[in-house]
């Protein structure tokens, strides 16, 4: 069996286990305009637009809040106004001439939900508050990059750094009704970035709810925050076309309303149920009954939702898009580790510097079938990364060396590893995935079949977890290896590289992963404004992610959509949160196609 990739004819089984399911008939439902039922498979995180990191809660939240700019329908380039009034370019003179000023002209009539009127002390606060709050591997070093020069409020030993909030407030000023941000160095990504990032809070509403009340004396306690600790984490206050009803998070269920004192005309839409349920079968019944409108469905199951009568496939929709990644942590967290077994190279576990020797991270790499994994799991709709960086920006490199199929150099390197003790004593760990997700188990069985094949001392367990604990773990250091995605969150090299390689990024946090070198080539490709030089320093910056093997690059998909007929004004932009899944619903509307209204009735004949 050593070398024989694993494809899905390995665990039949285990594929009819997961779409069967013996439950209550579903009825077919009437035809509602008024309510969108969205069936993804995971839970949100958080619904504090400061705290959230992942696609499910950001797909909520910019539904309910509001970021300064909104790219034009499916464009990753075009920003028009959204709360701002018109966006900074050097064109129009909002952006200075050397690159670190930016005056954001900010709208008069926008109103929260309650109808209570937005202020300029609202729009300050809000990025602030981003910044600042700087939970462990959360969004805000989006901001405190651009604005501070800083990546992060805290230093490696978790102290405050001195004068970084005269730095984050001396960044963030008002002039009248203008915003005016001012940065250390040139940055050009940042309008994208506030086209997703840093969503308009009421600064009132916050500190009637126990949040930070916007001065220096009391930011640091507010700083790195548990989670649940906020009233932001399950309630919502914004200026968005929709409003927060209610999460239930033991249902997995989330309700939104339309916003009746929305500052632009009203949404279609009255209501937008996200409904998180794990089986595909129950989403596709669900689908095909119309008890829902849309529904998460992988390549894996491409087959089976062709045909399904009143419900539109649509196919080879682009991505800027890793997804799924191998991550190693390269220092465990040993306490309270259920994933880990004995915590010793004795068989039955592993140590907590397990993935700290690169030999282990290139015999891993070597033992995965990026080919027949693409293959017989996505159909083919996508291809093997290089890098971090996508097809479709500058800096991705199409001759990077890349990592194969190869089971005579994976077992080379698991026989260098601890100098031999791991290909003599074994080893033993869990891996997990989020419940639900089909390609990331598959990608587990087909890593742990050709692993195991290798050497019958080694063995690696699978299972499933639910998509909050799983967050918890990987972010706690608890997880071995651990498969994620990236999505933009804004279209720039620098996007994906810092937060999966820049030891102050999202990923390299929780792994204890740190390459001094590749920091301060990103760091000087970001500031760099000279296209053909940004792009042979991202080129280097993947070199050395080649060698240092801290994370594996499986794909980079097409995507498609499930919908069903009815469903009218839906646009693909890959920018936004677990597109093309989730939307912005704000144009979003349900209207029968013309062969399945009724005709209308036949006025009376008068005598």
């Amino acid at each position: 069996m050593m070398g024989r990739r694993m494809s899905l004819a390995f665990f039949p089984a285990l594929l009819l286990a997961l779409v069967s399911c013996a439950r209550k008939p579903i009825e077919q439902a009437a035809f509602d305009p008024s309510t969108y039922t969205e069936l993804t498979f995971n839970d949100s995180d958080s619904m504090d637009p400061a705290w959230s990191y992942d696609t499910a809660s950001d797909e909520v939240i910019l539904n309910v809040y509001e970021p300064l700019f909104i790219f034009k329908g499916a464009s990753t380039k075009e920003l028009i106004p959204l709360i701002a009034a018109k966006v900074p370019t050097r064109a129009n003179g909002l952006i200075s001439a050397d690159g670190r000023t930016y005056t954001i002209p900010i709208r008069r009539n926008v109103t929260f939900q309650d109808g209570t009127p937005m202020t300029m002390q609202d729009v300050r606060y809000s990025v602030l508050r981003f910044m600042l709050q700087d939970r462990d591997a959360g969004p805000s070093p989006l901001l405190l990059e651009p604005l501070t020069g800083y990546g992060g409020t805290r230093d490696a030993k978790g102290k405050i750094v001195p004068g970084i909030f005269k730095r984050a407030e001396q960044s963030v000023q008002i002039d009248g009704w203008n915003l005016v941000l001012r940065l250390p160095r040139p940055f050009s990504p940042l309008p994208t970035i506030l086209a997703s990032w840093a969503p308009i809070v009421s600064k009132k509403w916050a500190t009637e709810h126990g949040d930070w009340d916007g001065s220096e004396a009391t930011w640091k306690k507010y700083n790195n925050p548990e989670k649940q600790t906020s009233y932001f984490f399950e309630h919502a206050f914004g200026t968005g076309p929709f409003v927060l009803v209610r999460w239930d998070r033991n249902t997995h269920e989330i309700v939104l309303r339309r916003n009746d004192h929305y500052w632009r005309a009203p949404a279609k839409l009255k209501y937008v149920i996200i409904k998180g349920i794990d089986e595909f079968e129950t989403r596709k019944l669900m689908i095909q009954a119309g008890q829902a409108d849309s529904i998460y469905a992988t390549r894996d199951v491409w087959e089976q939702v062709q045909n399904i009568p009143h419900v539109d496939i649509v196919d080879n929709l682009s991505t800027l898009e890793i997804n799924p990644i191998v991550f190693f942590t390269f220092k465990l967290n040993g306490t309270a580790n259920p994933y880990i077994g004995s915590g010793k190279l004795d068989g039955n576990g592993i140590p907590l510097d397990f993935f700290n020797d690169v030999n282990v991270r290139k015999a891993f790499a070597y033992a995965f079938d990026y080919k027949g994994y693409i293959n017989d799991v996505v159909n083919n709709k996508g291809i093997q990364p290089t890098g971090v960086v996508p097809k479709g920006l500058l800096g991705y490199n199409p001759s990077q060396k890349k990592y194969h199929h190869d089971p005579q150099k994976a077992a080379y390197y698991f026989k260098k590893a601890f100098g031999g003790r791991v290909w003599k004593k074994g080893f033993k760990f869990t891996a997990v995935y989020n419940a639900g997700n089909i390609m990331r188990q598959s990608l587990l069985q087909v890593l742990k079949h050709n692993v195991e094949a290798l050497n019958p001392r080694f063995n690696i367990e699978i299972r499933p977890i639910d998509w909050p604990e799983f967050l918890d773990a990987y972010i706690a250091s608890k997880l071995p290896i651990f498969i994620l995605a990236w999505q933009a969150d804004y279209p720039d090299a620098y996007d994906f590289a810092f937060p999966m390689l820049d030891s102050q990024g999202a990923y390299p946090g929780p792994q204890h992963f740190a390459d001094p070198r590749i920091d301060k080539l990103i760091d000087e490709a970001v500031a760099q404004t000279n296209p053909a030089a940004r792009e042979k320093l991202y080129w280097r910056i993947q070199e050395l992610e080649y060698q240092d093997v801290p994370d594996l690059p499986v794909l980079q998909p097409l995507d498609y959509r499930t919908q069903r007929d009815w469903v009218k004004g839906w646009v693909n932009n890959p920018i936004f949160p677990d597109a093309p899944y989730g939307c912005y619903y704000y144009p979003v509307y349900k209207q029968l196609p013309v062969s399945t209204q009724k005709p209308a009735a036949k006025a009376p004949k008068h005598a």
